[in-house]
């Protein structure tokens, strides 16, 4: 059984703000070119969480409602964010959003979409969606296969994570998100990449919700097959995490 997933990041914020990846501006590029997405553009960013990809569009000029429900994810995000006029920060859900109808060109989701219950979500879109509006979902896929130093470190994800295979936003496939996007949808993929020392890389697992955390069994055990890891693969200090960012872009009808 999956915990509460507002509730699952709580303690993992700190870590989530220093080591998560962020977006590639490409996706900006992407979306005026396909979308026509522009400064004037009104974005729900649902599921916001420390604004990662909202900045994106407030760089871009967009007036952002980040939509969170997580209130220690929602706070880091303010004060990231905070000097960003043009950022609103809402205390909401992707199934109740509580913004007004029709008050949006674009819903987004960074690393989120796994979490919702879609269609209760889909249905909180639509109302909220000025029509034709477009729903963008975004997530930074970690390669698990192609080099020694990924392949093992999605071993100790596999062996430690509690509940890594029913979280993994994997299991959103071809069918979920067709059965989503009613009307069909486009994907892009852009490369994405981190690299860390072995703290940068203690943090960025421990930013994952299904690791164990400090007191927890295993967490001793992970961390020492983490470093191991580490000085294998390490080249003059540094490991480099992959990610394929995939971006999907279409419309919805009720």
């Amino acid at each position: 059984m999956v915990s509460d997933p507002t509730r699952r990041f709580s303690n993992r914020v700190e870590n989530y703000v220093k080591y998560r990846p962020g977006y590639p501006p490409g996706i900006i590029n992407l979306l005026q070119a396909e979308c026509g997405l522009t400064g004037g553009s009104i974005v729900a960013d649902v599921g916001s969480g420390t604004g990662l990809l909202a900045i994106l569009f407030l760089k871009n000029g967009n007036d952002v409602f980040g939509v969170e429900p997580n209130a220690e994810m929602r706070e880091a995000g303010e004060q990231l964010l905070q000097d960003y006029t043009h950022f609103h920060s809402i205390d909401g859900r992707a199934e109740d959003t509580t913004l007004p109808d029709g008050s949006v060109n674009f819903v987004t989701a960074g690393q989120a979409f796994h979490w919702f219950d879609r269609e209760q979500a889909r249905t909180e879109f639509l109302r909220i969606l000025q029509p034709p509006g477009w729903i963008v979902l975004v997530w930074n896929e970690r390669r698990i296969t192609g080099n020694p130093f990924q392949e093992a470190y999605e071993e100790l994800v596999q062996t430690y994570g509690k509940d890594y295979a029913e979280v993994n936003h994997r299991q959103v496939d071809e069918s979920a998100l067709g059965a989503f996007f009613n009307q069909g949808y486009a994907e892009q993929t852009f490369q994405n990449a981190q690299t860390f020392d072995f703290t940068g890389l203690r943090g960025r697992l421990l930013s994952s919700s299904y690791v164990p955390e400090a007191g927890d069994p295993g967490h001793e055990e992970m961390l020492s097959e983490l470093e191991a890891i580490f000085s294998s693969f390490a080249d003059h200090g540094y490991v480099t995490i992959q990610y394929d960012t995939r971006v999907y872009y279409g419309r919805v009808v009720g």
